[in-house]
């Protein structure tokens, strides 16, 4: 059973990103993000993390859009037009669809603590929480 952790690089320095992971002891840096390559994810871009992650931290790095929110649904919330609760329970119930604890079971059964990146800000959550709170409940 794999245990799960939120992460996100927005407003934080490396230092802390990178200590966090450590400290929680992670084995697996799984990169739930729909974007990860744009000069706004700064020091989170997919090539960086794929060689800072296992260098610094000795965990695995993988990108999966499998867990990525829907572009509209994303945008949505990103534009204000639907609020945080709306957000979480769609991309719930599009997790619960795609069957995502099956998935995740069938990928990452093997690791067992995981760092769900996500792009939490001072101003916006992430969906990266409601798949932690989902695969708890599910794969336990």
């Amino acid at each position: 059973m794999s245990k799960f952790f939120t992460l996100s690089a927005y407003q934080t320095t490396a230092e802390q990103f990178f200590e966090k992971i450590l400290g929680m002891r992670a084995d697996l840096v799984l990169d739930i993000r729909l974007k990860n390559e744009s000069q706004l994810c700064g020091f989170t871009k997919k090539g960086d993390l794929a060689y800072f992650v296992p260098q610094i931290c000795h965990a695995a790095y993988i990108h999966d859009r499998f867990f990525a929110p829907d572009p509209d649904l994303l945008d949505r919330y990103i534009k204000h037009w639907i609020q945080w609760e709306q957000y979480a329970e769609e991309y719930r119930a599009a997790m619960e669809d795609k069957d995502a604890a099956r998935y995740y079971k069938t990928h990452y059964r093997d690791y067992s603590c995981v760092g769900l990146l996500g792009t939490a800000t001072a101003k916006r959550r992430s969906h990266s929480e409601v798949l932690s709170d989902l695969l708890q409940e599910k794969t336990e």
